[in-house]
């Protein structure tokens, strides 16, 4: 309280000092002239802030409508793909149980046939009986040259 009276006393003495001085910056003529248009300016940009957080507002509203509309319509669609994918692997597993038990014996015993014959008989039968003499690898005839 005591600093706004001081202030006050320090702002009347200088009007009584300056009066008669129109252009100098510390008369009250002076500062009042300059006060109306800063408040004018002060009052446009806090209108220009409540302006654009009103836009942005908006648009947060009209962006999330948007996102729900879209998540309405595509939740829909991944329900039907999931069923559509269980549908299908399920009848992918059908058809597997149902091979099997038609041709589980002949598997079966093509794979004790494979396991238990030579290997040199199951190269001749897939290269149409042509043998393959396999070379080692140049890296191992250099090492063992040396």
């Amino acid at each position: 309280m005591q600093s706004a009276q001081n202030s006050a006393g320090i702002q009347i003495l200088l009007d009584k000092h300056y009066s008669g001085h129109p252009g100098c910056p510390l008369s009250r003529e002076e500062g009042e002239k300059k006060e109306g248009p800063r408040q004018y300016r002060t009052q446009r940009v806090k209108d220009a802030r409540a302006e654009a957080a009103k836009e942005i507002e908006e648009y947060k509203q009209q962006k999330e409508v948007e996102f729900k509309k879209f998540e309405a319509e595509h939740s829909g669609s991944i329900a039907k793909a999931e069923d559509a994918a269980a549908r299908e692997a399920e009848g992918a597993l059908a058809r597997i149980k149902k091979a099997g038990e038609q041709h589980g014996d002949r598997v079966v015993q093509d794979l004790i046939k494979g396991v238990t014959e030579e290997y040199e008989g199951l190269t001749l039968a897939l290269l149409g009986n042509e043998q393959i003499h396999p070379e080692p690898h140049r890296n191992l005839k250099a090492a063992s040259t040396t």
